[in-house]
């Protein structure tokens, strides 16, 4: 299907949450998460990174404390 969608007509609270490898983070961020492989970042509809935290169930219950509705991003 290739259809236009307009994002602006998105409802704002809407955040995608992805997994982001530590090895793909900088040094120095590196360097504070300890045993760590992955993360979660959490992002608005935008693109903009709103969150990187430890897991995916954090990153669910931080949007949700937000009044954000999470999605999965793979």
């Amino acid at each position: 299907m290739n259809a236009k969608f307009d994002l602006k007509d998105l409802d704002r609270s809407i955040v995608y949450v992805k997994p982001v490898a530590v090895a793909d983070l900088p040094d120095d961020m590196q360097e504070q998460v300890g045993d760590l492989k992955t993360l979660f970042a959490v992002h608005n509809i935008e693109g903009e990174q709103l969150a990187l935290v430890a897991n995916r169930k954090l990153a669910f219950h931080l949007a949700r404390e937000n009044d954000m509705q999470p999605v999965t991003v793979h």
